[in-house]
């Protein structure tokens, strides 16, 4: 009779044992704050030739594509380094944010590396107070010799009619695509006039130095900001036929008792707004300036300079994993025509930010920040011409997709 009890308290133990076990695996996925404990985020926590190389240790064809990358030492240390303990080597913050709290609560997640560069992760300042300089810290960045000139754009017209008034850089000519050849060209498709594209900007002032008067600070501005390279975005897509609307709501001016804390609050009524006036909008995007300097937020494509991007997805957002899929497809057509544009994808969780960024909304929303605080309008434009052709490719093949799924039923 003890013998028995005792195997049944044994087995009865045995059991709770295993059930705790998977659900503390259950809940280490779902509460994961890096995904380089999986096999996806160790792919993205590793350059592609490095990756590349690890395979090429069991098929050979791989080692022979892989052979820009060399798998030393003190790269399969850093990785293993990384992977066991979350402490990027390449970054001393992360052995701090490990313990101290809130340390590393808003350090962004690197879903997908992109050729442009994925050392840097995306930086956010918010603008200084009334009266204050601004922390960045430096003088801008040196600037190529050849500025646009700046001259008002006479006639630009937004369909926000709060948008900000005044005086704004006059766009330049569409600037040749990398394989010389002028974009857009003819387009034959349209949306006959349904707007299915929104872009809007939840920090509309994001501003550049370069177009700034010399000796400025603050890197935001009321008049010359990023709205004008989401204007450049709308107006290439509807050269391509695809029908865009463009929000440049200037809150900070509109809104009382404006609080810069509260920038998706106010947006997401301006999105939410969009999409009651307008059923047939598909895509959204909430266009950035980002605060990183010049040498790591341009690149060089076909002798010309491309303000450089970063996607950013808000895990606060419970469909996530849908938005960061629809940012991927336009990560992956970005990297094959216009190799070093894309920084890669970052996921931001709601530690200290906002997390969410309206990506709830829709599961084709994704923010993108364009360039640095160095770069130039004329760059930026260039970027966004690349990205009206890359999302027009993209619609038209959805369009497609489902038109051949439509005639199979």
């Amino acid at each position: 009779m003890a013998s028995g009890r005792a195997f049944f308290l044994l087995s009865f133990c045995s059991m709770v044992m295993f059930v705790l076990l998977g659900l503390g695996g259950i809940l280490q996925i779902k509460l994961a704050a890096s995904p380089a404990q999986s096999m996806k985020g160790l792919a993205a926590s590793v350059s592609d030739t490095f990756f590349t190389s690890m395979l090429g240790l069991e098929l050979p064809q791989m080692a022979e594509q892989g052979k820009g990358g060399r798998m030393d030492g003190e790269r399969i240390a850093a990785f293993l380094l990384r992977f066991l303990t979350d402490v990027n080597p390449g970054d001393p913050k992360s052995l701090l944010a490990a313990e101290m709290p809130g340390a590393g609560g808003d350090e962004p997640i690197l879903f997908r590396t992109g050729s442009g560069g994925s050392d840097s992760a995306p930086e956010d300042y918010s603008p200084p107070a009334a009266g204050a300089t601004d922390d960045h810290g430096a003088e801008p960045d040196k600037q190529p010799d050849k500025q646009p000139d700046k001259q008002p754009d006479k006639g630009a017209d937004t369909p926000d009619a709060s948008a900000t008034p005044g005086t704004q850089q006059s766009d330049p000519a569409p600037t040749p695509a990398p394989d010389g050849e002028d974009a857009p060209p003819n387009q034959s498709k349209t949306t006959e006039g349904r707007k299915v594209v929104f872009i809007y900007h939840s920090h509309n002032r994001e501003s550049y130095y370069p177009e700034l008067p010399s000796g400025t600070k603050d890197p935001n501005s009321g008049k010359v900001n990023v709205t004008q390279v989401g204007k450049r975005l709308a107006d290439q897509l509807e050269k391509r036929g695809i029908g865009a609307l463009h929000s440049s709501k200037d809150y900070a001016g509109t809104v009382k008792d404006y609080d810069w804390n509260q920038s998706y609050k106010y947006s997401k009524q301006t999105v939410t707004q969009a999409m009651a006036g307008d059923k047939d909008l598909t895509f959204f995007f909430d266009i950035h300036r980002d605060s990183l300097r010049r040498k790591e937020s341009t690149v060089t494509i076909g002798g010309k300079d491309y303000a450089q991007v970063f996607f950013i997805i808000g895990q606060r957002n419970p469909n996530w994993k849908q938005n960061e899929s629809f940012a991927n497809e336009i990560h992956e057509k970005l990297e094959a025509s216009y190799p070093g544009l894309s920084r890669g994808i970052w996921g931001k969780t709601a530690a200290t930010g906002n997390g969410e960024y309206n990506q709830s909304l829709a599961p084709d929303s994704v923010l993108i920040e364009i360039g640095g605080v160095d770069n130039t309008l004329e760059e930026c434009y260039r970027t966004a011409d690349a990205l009206a052709k890359t999302i027009s490719d993209l619609y038209w093949r959805s369009q497609n997709a489902e038109a051949a799924g439509a005639g199979a039923r």
